[in-house]
């Protein structure tokens, strides 16, 4: 047993909660010899399973602890054909690593998949692999637009990953335990600025971003630990003037091994008692993390993909399987990462033999947000299809749903998945991440039902996947409607896609599992259950009117920009609109109306989802209805004017503005000071309010990070608000202490 280690438990404090730390270390490690780090270089250059260019080796031998070590696994055995590198098997490839211990400090952030879905400030770089004479390497090239991009980029992805998880409790008391997966890396930029060579961790990238909360502080905010985990990184040693000037790569790492030997330093202090403090612990905990780099790749004979793509492709592959196995992205970024690899990888391998590569390369681009909804014309060679976010849908589904396409993606797709089979449900699910990419900020409220809904079959109903059709493209939705009804399935099948993912992004259609049975038109309720796909298809029905014409006047009336007043909670809950509400809704249909448009005592009736399956198969709703309420009379007029519904409880998500005390000294009158606080008071809820309004400001058009950040700070931000409201409610002047009160909850919930 080390001395170097002290093995009784510790227990520290950390925020509201005491963690016990099983081991920390009593030295760390120190800077590696340059004649080690040049040891490592040479083997890896000499080895023949491994494949990356010299200023790789050179980034891989500055981040290893112990480069001496890595150099051996490098080593292969004379006559013979093992090597002590880990593999890995995937489709297409095999992956060669060394496993080593790597400083904190080295470790950029990669791409984060969990956050594919979401809508961020900062957009991804462009990422393309590298060859050389024909051989994949096993290093990728990250372009930025400049250096700013990078350093808003590392910051953004350290601060979304550590909203969604953490891992720094763990951390603090059993260090990283588990190995991050990590590869060479350029940092290249399109303005020009040098290149550099560095390391990213590609998998793992929540531990990374936890190791850097957990040395930032308890204390410390999500903003904080980006801060720190961006400024090390991008550390840069200014060079004496007398010296040759180094790369940008050279005056970078100096940087950051300023930044070690200055966290040796705090720790040397910090560790001089008997017991190491608080900060001595961070900082042994996270000074170095495992990590398996990938040095090599191997394309097996007979792959499709051209070399510079295989890396990169079976890096993907072994990421999939691992969140998988272990804790799994969720099902839309799972969706997202699924369909787009699956489409890539036709694009690559069959686009050329069927002669469609450069127009499946540019939907691709398109399906993944690389190109606007603007250039569906120019992809699709119609200068007669309107440019819009709903017409973007409607192509994309229309070509990645053509039977030759359909069938590989799904194979793709159930390959990378490793599952058996692929059905249209599944295959459904993968695209709604996909088609909702336009709208997904602005439409968030309604996300998370629509992806369920895309899961549950979303538009790919028969008619959709029969084959044989082309959409209609048209500026009037409704246009179609007659032609329909004599038969066109082009006219039918474009009024189901483009109708039906309307409904579907705004909350009209949702999954069977949610959906409520009643036998009264109202909120919430349905006449019967049925899949997403099968009421889509039931309205686009041959001969169904009344769902045709649903569905036109959703297309026609949809928004990318924002929700509908549909998918609003008055309306969900069948109250009438508050006035001055401005935004459009969907309406409800009277086929005995000229615009077809149901009105009641003059005004529009909105579209219920009880009004959409309704619609998708009316004489089973009827039969329904009937069998339930045989002598119940059929319901007229919106539920609102009905008032069934009560108004939910009203909750506050307001933090007061700590107020500054007001001048009070001890001559002046008390009811004097008390005026001056209540101003105070005042002064300090108008705060609050501006802080409010603010905060919705710059949440607009995002999905993150969440506007009051995670439940136990949201729970505490509303209890706050409450008890202000409860200390204002008990002080009511007298002449308002006989008036009824609306109740306000306790503060007790924890959903965020």
């Amino acid at each position: 047993m080390s001395k170097s280690e002290v093995q009784t438990p510790i227990t520290v404090e950390w925020g509201k909660e005491q963690v016990v730390v099983s081991d920390v270390a009593r030295e760390l490690p120190s800077a590696s010899h340059v004649d080690d780090r040049m040891k490592l270089v040479k083997a890896g250059q000499d080895s023949a399973l491994a494949s990356l260019p010299e200023d790789a080796w050179h980034a891989l031998a500055r981040a290893s602890v112990a480069p001496e070590l890595v150099a051996v696994q490098l080593r292969q055995p004379g006559g013979s054909d093992g090597s002590l590198l880990l593999e890995e098997h995937v489709d297409g490839a095999t992956l060669r690593s060394v496993h080593t211990r790597v400083w904190l400090t080295e470790l950029f952030p990669g791409i984060q998949p969990r956050t594919g879905q979401e809508v961020l400030d900062v957009d991804d770089p462009q990422v393309t692999g590298m060859d050389a004479d024909g051989r994949p390497q096993a290093i990728l090239r990250y372009e930025y637009r400049d250096l700013a991009h990078l350093r808003q980029h590392i910051w953004q992805t350290i601060h979304a990953t550590l909203h969604i998880n953490s891992y720094e409790e763990s951390i603090l008391a059993r260090r990283v335990t588990r190995a991050l997966i990590v590869h060479p890396v350029v940092l290249a930029f399109t303005d020009g600025t040098e290149p550099v060579h560095a390391l990213v961790a590609r998998d793992g990238i929540t531990r990374l971003a936890s190791a850097w909360k957990v040395m930032a502080g308890s204390g410390a905010t999500k903003e904080a630990a980006a801060d720190a985990a961006t400024e090390a990184l991008l550390a840069e040693r200014k060079q004496p003037a007398n010296e040759p000037l180094k790369s940008r790569t050279q005056r970078w790492a100096l940087g950051r091994e300023l930044r070690r030997e200055l966290l040796r330093e705090e720790f040397g202090k910090e560790s001089a008692g008997e017991v190491p403090s608080l900060r001595a612990i961070q900082i042994a905990q996270t000074y170095v993390v495992p990590a398996h780099i990938v040095v090599g790749t191997q394309a097996h004979e007979g792959g499709m993909l051209p070399a510079a793509d295989v890396f990169d492709d079976a890096l993907r592959s072994i990421l999939a399987s691992v969140h998988v196995e272990f804790k799994p992205w969720d099902a839309a970024a799972q969706n997202l990462e699924v369909a787009t690899r699956a489409l890539k990888l036709v694009v690559q391998t069959r686009a050329r033999e069927w002669g469609n590569e450069e127009q499946l390369g540019e939907v691709y681009a398109l399906a993944v947000g690389r190109r606007p909804a603007a250039d569906t014309p120019a992809i699709f060679r119609d200068p007669g299809i309107p440019g819009t976010p709903l017409w973007r849908a409607v192509y994309l589904l229309h070509v990645l749903t053509r039977a030759e396409l359909y069938a590989e993606l799904r194979g793709r797709a159930k390959e990378i998945k490793n599952e058996r089979r692929m059905t249209a449900k599944g295959y459904a699910g993968l695209l709604g991440p996909v088609v909702d990419e336009p709208w997904r900020a602005e439409k968030k409220a309604a996300v998370k039902q629509a992806r369920k809904a895309w899961s549950n079959g979303g538009v790919l109903c028969k008619a959709v996947l029969s084959g044989g059709w082309i959409p209609v493209p048209t500026d009037d939705f409704t246009s179609l409607v007659a032609p329909a009804l004599k038969g066109d399935v082009n006219a039918r099948c474009t009024l189901a896609l483009a109708g039906g993912t309307a409904l579907i992004a705004d909350k009209l259609i949702t999954s069977n599992v949610g959906s409520a049975l009643g036998t009264r038109r109202e909120p919430g309720k349905v006449p019967f259950r049925a899949d997403a796909h099968l009421v889509v298809g039931g309205l686009a029905a041959e001969g169904n009117e009344l769902g045709l014409w649903t569905l036109a006047l959703a297309a026609q009336r949809f928004e990318a920009g924002r929700l509908p007043r549909n998918a609003g909670s008055r309306q969900e809950f069948g109250l009438p609109e508050e006035a001055g509400d401005g935004g459009y809704q969907h309406v409800a249909v009277d086929l005995a109306a000229p615009d077809r448009i149901r009105r009641h005592d003059g005004d529009e009736v909105p579209l219920l989802p009880w009004d959409v399956v309704y619609a998708s198969d009316e004489a089973r709703a009827r039969k329904t209805i009937a069998d339930s309420m045989p002598s119940a009379p059929w319901p007229a007029g919106p539920a609102w004017a009905r008032g069934d519904e009560g108004e939910p409880a009203a909750e506050l998500a307001a933090e007061p503005a700590a107020g500054q005390d007001a001048e009070a000294s001890e001559d002046r009158p008390v009811g004097a000071r008390i005026a001056d606080q209540r101003r105070a008071l005042g002064l300090a809820l108008s705060g609050a309010e501006h802080a409010l309004a603010k905060l919705r400001e710059l949440g607009q058009g995002r999905t993150y990070p969440p506007l009051f950040t995670d439940a136990d700070e949201w729970n505490e931000l509303r209890e706050a608000a409450i008890r202000v409201h409860h200390q204002i409610d008990d002080h009511r002047p007298p002449s308002e202490e006989s008036e009824e009160e609306e109740p306000v909850e306790d503060g007790t919930g924890t959903d965020d």
